[in-house]
């Protein structure tokens, strides 16, 4: 079966020494690659695309714009430039920048150079205060939500318009992130089912061994998708209508996918995967009632363990 990977570092991906090499042996398997990235490491950045070779049409770069830093350093131009560079070896590219209140004053700046730079406006993904909070979680800005969402708006970014769509909306439907998709941590082996479960397998330790593929279902511990742009609109909630992938992220206009990337970005997980019968329902919601006890301190759980 085909998959998207999508690699993010602790801190700037691409100065992990290994990020082409693990790239290109995901790619040369049949599978699509996403890597999210400052825009600054040219010579890694190089390195990766020369190595995807005859793959670089299913491999996608999602760069960051972080406007004023790169203004402070004098790296807009480079920024800009490594953007293209991998556009013209063939790879998907997307812009995006983090919303936030120091950059209110600089909206029609960023808007401008990156319609002259890449052909469109970018897309534009919502900041919030990373506090650990059960019920609510808050934008992290000073505006209030209707503030914020006028000026995302002024972008025309669907992305921003889905995320602020199913921002603090509790999820309460079939979710099938744990099987149909997950989180690895590279450095460890840990694969959790979700941001949100408290379980895991180390992956690393016993390679041999059979990877557990079990839905979350409707055990959700986060008061929101806290990745909706991603799970959801990839289809891990089939009963929720959404955009596809590459609605959110491409700029169709200025071509900002490769056919490849836009054929497969516009797919849905539940038209290549099995849904659940009520046995495999089941068996889900027991490991989910365990998800639930983990949260309140439970270290151990068979086959599984606290994070």
């Amino acid at each position: 079966m085909v998959t998207y990977f999508s690699i993010c570092g602790a801190g700037e991906t691409t100065l992990q020494n290994e990020i082409a090499d693990i790239t290109y042996s995901i790619l040369k398997n049949g599978h699509y690659v996403n890597i999210i990235t400052n825009g600054t490491i040219e010579k890694r950045l190089k390195e990766i695309v020369e190595k995807a070779g005859e793959y670089v049409s299913h491999l996608h770069f999602a760069f960051s714009l972080h406007y004023l830093e790169l203004k402070r350093l004098g790296l807009l131009n480079t920024f800009f430039d490594n953007v293209n560079m991998v556009r013209a070896a063939g790879a998907s590219i997307m812009v995006q920048i983090n919303l936030c209140d120091e950059y209110i004053p600089y909206l029609q700046e960023i808007e401008d150079i990156c319609i002259e730079r890449v052909g469109e406006k970018p897309q534009v993904a919502a900041t919030r205060k990373e506090e650990k909070v059960l019920q609510k979680i808050e934008l992290l800005t000073e505006h209030t939500e209707a503030e914020y969402q006028k000026y995302g708006e002024e972008f025309d970014s669907p992305q921003f318009r889905f995320t602020m769509k199913n921002f603090n909306v509790k999820r309460k439907e079939f979710c099938y992130a744990g099987d149909w998709a997950g989180n690895l941590d590279l450095s460890n082996g840990r694969l959790r089912r979700c941001y949100s479960s408290y379980v895991f397998q180390d992956i690393f330790k016993n390679p041999d061994e059979p990877i557990r593929f079990l839905a979350m279902v409707t055990h959700c511990g986060s008061p929101f998708c806290m990745n909706s742009s991603h799970f959801m609109s990839l289809g891990v909630i089939p009963e929720i209508e959404t955009p596809s992938y590459a609605e959110l992220r491409n700029r169709e206009e200025a071509g900002w996918h490769t056919e490849d990337m836009k054929e497969f970005l516009s797919g849905r997980l539940y038209d290549s995967n099995e849904k659940y019968a009520l046995t495999k329902k089941l068996e889900s919601n027991i490991v989910g009632v365990y998800d639930d006890l983990l949260r309140f301190g439970v270290r151990t759980v068979k086959g599984f363990r606290r994070r």
